[in-house]
Order: structure tokens, then C-alpha cells, then sequence
């Protein structure tokens, strides 16, 4: 009788570990499955105090008055704002003295730091001060008078 060779052995010895393997990690203790009410009982809904806590409270802000927006007198006052948000905008502001100027976001005029830009308002920024700068508000056309047809004179 032949004697089989040395690495049959070691295969034969993989292949049992590769199939005793799996094997004990699916033969391996479940956790107990929770209990599954009968069919007609009352289902009882944990209460979550988190719900009831954010219920009393608003769901959004505020939106921004300009008219009840504190003003700095010597901060810059915004009268334009032209390019694409929040890349390539600018800032035309005028200054307490009437002077002009173009702004980008992060640079500065008569100590005033631009800081940011959103469609309708700068926020700029000196020391610990941080001042929102809105746009005018646009003035009303006048309206044509209906029997005539012309604008009413002023």
C-alpha cells in the first residue's frame, strides 16, 4: 500500500477548515426574535418626549424686516448688487460722505469688511460690530390714469 504524499494532507486539512467554518458561524446562537402582538391587539406607541418638546416651537424664523434692521450711521449703505451669487457678486455702497464704491466679498472701505452677499442685503462687519445693509426698497411707478390714458403729473 502506497502512502499518499505530504501536501495531500495539508489540502485535505483546508478543505475541512473551509467547510467547518462557515458551518459554525451559521450554527452560531441567535438573538431571541422580539414578540409579535396577536392579531386584533392594541398596538401601544412609545411616547417620544422630543416631539413634544419641538412642538411648541416655531418651525422657521422670522423672515428679515429691513425696516427693523439696526443701522449704523457710519456703516456703508448698499445700493446695488450685481453678478451671480455667491461666486462673482459685487457690491456698489455709498458711505456717510456720498462717496461710491465696488465691493467684493472680503474686502474692506472706510473700516467696514464686506463679509458676505445674499439677493437683497450686504452684511458687513468692523471690530465686533456686524451691520446687515439692505437694498432701498424700488419706488412705486406711477400708474397711468385709466380714463385718459396719461400718467398723472406731480
Amino acid at each position: 500500500m502506497r502512502r499518499p504524499p505530504a501536501g495531500s494532507l495539508w489540502i485535505a486539512g483546508a478543505v475541512l477548515v473551509a467547510l467547518a467554518a462557515p458551518m459554525a458561524l451559521l450554527w452560531r446562537a441567535q438573538p431571541p426574535l422580539p414578540d409579535i402582538p396577536a392579531r386584533g391587539d392594541t398596538v401601544q406607541p412609545v411616547p417620544v418626549a422630543a416631539a413634544e418638546e419641538g412642538a411648541g416651537r416655531p418651525l422657521f424664523l422670522d423672515p428679515l424686516d429691513p425696516a427693523d434692521a439696526p443701522a449704523a450711521e457710519d456703516a456703508p449703505r448698499l445700493i446695488g448688487i450685481a453678478g451671480r451669487l455667491p461666486d462673482n457678486a459685487i457690491a456698489m455702497v455709498r458711505t456717510a460722505d456720498g462717496t461710491s464704491k465696488v465691493l467684493s466679498p472680503g474686502e474692506s472701505f472706510d473700516g467696514w469688511r464686506l463679509e458676505s452677499l445674499s439677493p437683497d442685503a450686504a452684511l458687513f462687519s468692523r471690530g465686533s460690530r456686524r451691520v446687515r445693509s439692505f437694498l432701498p426698497a424700488a419706488e412705486p411707478q406711477p400708474q397711468p390714469d385709466a380714463a385718459t390714458g396719461e400718467e398723472e403729473e406731480q
